[in-house]
């Protein structure tokens, strides 16, 4: 089913919204990469993971289940907006707003830094009133007005001003979403600049003999997730693992000492995971390796 505006309302607000683009086993697999990778976001209350800060933290393999996403939804851009071959990806990320988070009314190329972007991609992966509530997105003029996001939908439309929208505060939960800009001007490909990374790294990797598919954590500074102005607030690794129902405790002489109070201090050594008096067999290298793994032990 695809919604979109009316014809004389399409030139001056040209937007489309499509159920069902993706499915629900890929919105799965791209929210597993988000908890085990989401580092503090652009703005408070927000996570990111971006496809730079996977080969950063030395997971490029990640990347793979976003190509043919991403692909699908740059060929949907240009048939629906009539550029074909002309499009480039400017920014690819999976974006969660976390609850107190919302943005008022706004284009997507509001900024001097931002004119380069000419449309936007919203692909949902999760669904209003079952995984969140609040966070509904609204166009201040034209049709559709509000969308209330459901797994596997993807939204599309221009960045300019012609479509000025806002995302009302998230009050429960956590809304997750893959969110694509995408550019004329071939100076801002993402590509381009991920092949370069991509090929440091595997320098890299050869020089220093490392395991390539072992995570390694970013600044602590990413991680750190602030409450509120008086607030201490918390490192978003430790909340993931707790919501899973789980501790992080250091390895040390065959025995763990675990440290709910000071969770960060684990975080970039080795580690296991306990669940109450429980402690589970297997070593990790460090929290993000563990975080990855944590998925398929539930």
């Amino acid at each position: 089913m695809t919604t979109s505006s009316p014809p004389t309302a399409m030139a001056e607000r040209p937007r489309l919204l499509l159920h069902n683009f993706i499915t629900v086993d890929q919105c799965k697999e791209l929210e597993f990469i988000h908890r085990s990778c989401g580092v503090m976001g652009y703005r408070p209350g927000v996570l990111s993971t971006t496809l730079s800060h996977l080969i950063a933290t030395n997971c490029p393999h990640l990347i793979l289940p976003f190509v043919s996403i991403r692909n699908r939804i740059k060929d949907l851009a240009e048939d629906f907006f009539s550029c074909h071959f002309d499009l480039f990806l400017e920014f690819t990320g999976l974006i969660s707003w976390c609850k107190g988070a919302s943005i008022g009314w706004h284009s997507d190329d509001n900024r001097p830094y931002l004119k380069q972007r000419d449309f936007a991609a919203v692909c949902y992966l999760n669904s209003h009133g079952k995984d969140f509530k609040g966070g509904v997105f609204h166009f201040k003029d034209g049709e559709p007005a509000s969308i209330f996001p459901v797994v596997g939908d993807v939204l599309i439309y221009t960045a300019d001003s012609r479509n000025i929208h806002s995302v009302d505060e998230v009050t429960e939960g956590e809304r997750l979403t893959l969110t694509l800009w995408f550019t004329r001007d071939s100076a801002h490909d993402e590509d381009a600049k991920l092949i370069s990374l991509l090929s440091q790294r595997l320098l890299n990797n050869e020089d220093n003999h490392s395991d390539p598919f072992l995570p390694v954590p970013a600044s602590d500074n990413m991680y750190w997730f602030p409450h509120g102005h008086d607030q201490l607030g918390f490192d978003v690794r430790c909340a993931r693992v707790h919501i899973l129902g789980y501790n992080f405790c250091s390895t040390s002489k065959n025995k763990c000492e675990t440290s709910d109070s000071s969770c960060e201090e684990l975080l970039a050594r080795p580690l296991q995971l306990s669940r109450g008096d429980v402690i589970l067999g297997e070593e990790f290298a460090n929290s993000l390796h563990a975080l990855q793994v944590l998925p398929s032990l539930l």
